[in-house]
């Protein structure tokens, strides 16, 4: 368990640290959009209230805390099942970065409402309208590894 522990505070760290340089330093939440590698890499600010893609957002404060106790819940769930299911190495980092990015968006929760947003992406003639952030890029990871390598140590 140490290292689905480690993997999920470096991703926590990380996440939140890449939020306050950007964000704050930058000052990305009075400019709005820097131009960083054009079409490729860009920091366009986005508040998001909802899940990804501001899916089931909602300017109501209970959604706020509803998506709170749902992230936490997510985390203990994959905690408790990695820590039963004493998987792969692969199957506990995978974990920790889900875990991570999950502790990382509450944090944004809770201390500004919503999740900062800031990555935006596009290429190849495709213009992508919409902002992640690294906490985000860590969920997706962690649910397709533990997807990919759960379940391959199994004795039938």
């Amino acid at each position: 368990m140490r290292l689905t522990a480690a993997i999920a505070a470096l991703t926590l760290v990380a996440d939140q640290v890449a939020k306050v340089a950007v964000v704050h330093l930058l000052r990305l939440d009075t400019r709005l959009a820097i131009d960083v590698l054009p079409p490729f890499l860009n920091f366009r600010m986005a508040w998001n209230r909802g899940v990804n893609f501001g899916l089931f957002a909602h300017d109501a404060d209970v959604m706020r805390w509803v998506l709170i106790a749902l992230a936490l819940a997510i985390s203990v769930w994959v905690w408790m099942w990695v820590r039963r299911e004493a998987p792969g190495a692969m199957v506990r980092i995978s974990a920790g970065l889900l875990i991570g990015g999950a502790l990382g968006n509450v944090i944004d929760r809770v201390i500004y409402g919503a999740v900062a947003d800031f990555l935006n992406m596009s290429c190849c003639g495709f213009h992508n309208p919409f902002s992640f952030n690294l906490a985000d890029v860590a969920i997706f990871v962690g649910a397709f590894g533990l997807v990919v390598f759960s379940g391959r140590h199994k004795t039938p």
